[in-house]
This record gives structure tokens, C-alpha cells and sequence, in this order.
């Protein structure tokens, strides 16, 4: 397959912006922008970061506290210093619960390590999340290589209130679950190719 087109593919899925933030062999924070974050799981507390091998953070991050800063619309400059094109102005660091942090940024996890997995040319790190902030400051966007704000919400959105709205979760406390019974076995075995009797 080839890579620029599976990469223009890739680039479709709109996603935030984060810097993934620790510190180095020497003790000093360090970060490495990062647009392949995703929530995993919500008891436990848990999210993933995909990392390139060949990154320092990589190097860092195996078995170490991490922090994961969703910057806001106004932080491109910052976006684009941890990928490597040193910001003009300072970058504000704070100190945070397991790493350091950054200042100014529309939401930040700090995270506990967990596990790091194989991911083909990058790894995948597994945290905990031990503590969260979040501001009203909008989160900054990525598509199509490009950066992007948050528009005006879709005229047709009707998430909440649907079976996925993340309020209420998939399934409220109405919901009752009846078990599937399993078949005889000779149900099973006069079935037609398709699964019908």
C-alpha cells in the first residue's frame, strides 16, 4: 500500500492536539506532540498514546509517569515546538501531579504508567489517569495536515439523548438484558449455510 495515500487517508479523521509531556534521562520536562491520544476506558481511568520509535519521548516514557495536555485553539506556536520547530516565546511549564504540565491548555490528564505495546512503527502507551483539569479554553484541531477551531455545531446533531451519548452512557438503568439461550445441538447442525434452519 502506499504510505502518502494511507497517510492523506489517515489525515481525514479529524483529531485533537496534544502534547505528551514527562521527563527526560536527565531529570528535565520534556514533550513531543502527539495527535494519536484516545480514551479508553472510564472504570479505570484509562487512555492510550501512540508514539513513534524513533522519538525521544519513546525512550522516556516506558514504565514512567506522563501527562497528556490537550491544548487549546490559541497554542499552535506550542503545537508546532514540540514537533520541532522551536517557539519564539518561552513555553510555560507548571508542575503536575505525575509530570510536568503545560500552561494554557484546554485540558490536561496526568497519567501513571500502565503498559507499552507494540504499534508497527510506533508504540502505544497505556496510562492510568490519576488526575485531570479542564478549562473552558476551545481545543485546538487537526485534519488534513492542517490546523483547525472547533466551528459552529452541526444543525442536525443529535447525539444527546442517543444510545451513544455520553452522558448517560450506551445503557441506563431502564435497559434490561434477557440472555440469549443457546441452541440444541442439532438445531445448530441443520442449519443452512446462511445460519437459517
Amino acid at each position: 500500500m502506499d504510505p502518502k495515500t494511507l497517510r492523506t487517508a489517515f489525515g481525514r479523521f479529524a483529531t485533537g492536539v496534544t502534547v505528551i509531556t514527562c521527563r527526560s534521562n536527565d531529570g528535565e520536562p520534556h514533550g513531543a506532540t502527539v495527535t494519536a491520544f484516545m480514551p479508553v476506558s472510564l472504570d479505570p481511568p484509562l487512555i492510550t498514546v501512540a508514539l513513534t520509535r524513533t522519538s525521544r519521548a519513546c525512550s522516556y516514557l516506558d514504565g514512567a509517569p506522563f501527562a497528556v495536555n490537550v491544548l487549546a485553539a490559541d497554542q499552535v506556536d506550542v503545537a508546532m515546538n514540540f514537533a520541532g520547530r522551536p517557539s519564539a516565546d518561552p513555553i510555560r511549564w507548571a508542575p503536575g501531579p505525575t509530570a510536568p504540565v503545560l500552561a494554557g491548555t484546554a485540558a490536561t490528564l496526568s497519567c501513571t504508567p500502565q503498559r507499552t505495546d507494540d504499534g508497527g512503527d510506533h508504540l502505544l502507551f497505556l496510562g492510568e489517569v490519576a488526575a485531570v483539569e479542564t478549562t473552558a479554553r476551545p481545543p485546538l484541531l487537526f485534519s488534513d495536515s492542517t490546523f483547525a477551531e472547533v466551528g459552529a455545531p452541526a444543525s442536525e446533531s443529535v447525539w444527546t439523548g442517543s444510545f451513544d451519548d455520553p452522558h448517560s452512557g450506551w445503557f441506563d438503568a431502564a435497559c434490561d438484558f434477557t440472555p440469549i439461550s443457546a441452541r440444541p445441538a442439532s438445531t445448530v447442525a441443520g442449519t443452512t449455510p446462511h445460519g437459517r434452519p
